[in-house]
């Protein structure tokens, strides 16, 4: 299950949600591609750059924890945490302003890193990746907006289907899934830190608490019932004449109290024909 957009416009343009993406990409051609070949010299890349637990422990090699941050370990690894940014950050931004985000993205980056040291504090294996600041944008989200309507990508063999969710299903599975890994997982064996992307996900959710605080906490969700405070957005599926390749094309959606919820009838399906309700559909407001 692949989130590839979500139904929440923001209004503010995400310049630091793009700058972030930019900075990984460059960051990441100007080491990888060079690098990939030579296991020898891209460990030794990572044992100066990424975070080690057991060096961050002793006091040593501090700048550690901000240059992680903008690591990856490969081509799916960037992608992957560039396409989370890219579908949540901007609604997250948009809340904060444009310096608040940035230093709440830091923030949460910070907090990923101490998850993964307390889960291991001996470790001396690197911890490379955005995906525990980026988990703190998650959290954030999830806070702010859980009925947000999410497309998620399903595949299954042969099958691809393309479902809408609320983001409180799809993130809490995801928060859930690194829960579950993390304790199964060997941390001392290496692997994907998952305890980093729990500490991000909580640390989103506790800096993002005063402002949910300030518009009303349990008030703001009755309000808005959960969903962002203002119009979403529909994706509407076409073939052109010169293409068989069809497009999926943004348009404004109705007002919210006039659509009803996440409706799985309203995503265009691989076949391009829309499907019935499923079992994510609501009543009306």
């Amino acid at each position: 299950m692949f989130p590839i957009r979500d139904h929440n416009p923001s209004d503010r343009t995400p310049f630091v949600t793009w700058a972030l993406i930019a900075v990984n990409v460059v960051v990441f051609l100007s080491y990888f591609p060079a690098l990939a070949g030579n296991e020898a010299r891209l460990l030794a890349f990572y044992d100066t750059w990424a975070l080690v637990p057991a060096e961050a422990v002793k006091g040593g090699e501090a700048h550690t924890i901000l240059t992680s941050m903008f690591l990856h370990g490969g081509w799916m690894h960037l992608i992957g945490n560039m396409l989370f940014l890219y579908i949540f950050g901007d609604n997250m931004e948009d809340l904060l302003g444009h310096l608040g985000f940035l230093l709440f993205y830091l923030a949460s980056g910070v907090a990923a890193a101490g998850g993964q040291i307390l889960a291991d504090p001996s470790s001396s294996i690197p911890m490379v990746g955005a995906s525990g600041a980026i988990a703190g944008v998650m959290g954030g989200y999830l806070l702010m907006f859980p009925r947000a309507r999410i497309d998620v990508l399903v595949i299954i063999v042969f099958l691809i289907k393309i479902f809408t969710i609320p983001a409180w299903l799809m993130l809490g599975i995801w928060f859930g899934l690194q829960l579950v890994n993390g304790l199964a997982m060997d941390v001392a064996g290496g692997g994907v830190a998952y305890w980093a992307h729990a500490g991000g996900f909580i640390a989103g959710v506790l800096l993002v608490l005063p402002v949910f605080l300030r518009r009303g906490g349990p008030d703001y969700w009755a309000r808005t019932h959960g969903k962002p405070p203002h119009d979403e957005v529909e994706y509407v599926l076409s073939r052109g004449r010169r293409s068989p390749i069809p497009s999926v094309s943004r348009v404004r959606s109705v007002r919210q109290a006039e659509r009803p919820l996440s409706d799985l009838s309203r995503v265009p399906r691989a076949g391009g024909r829309r499907g019935s309700r499923g079992p994510w559909t609501g009543g009306r407001d």
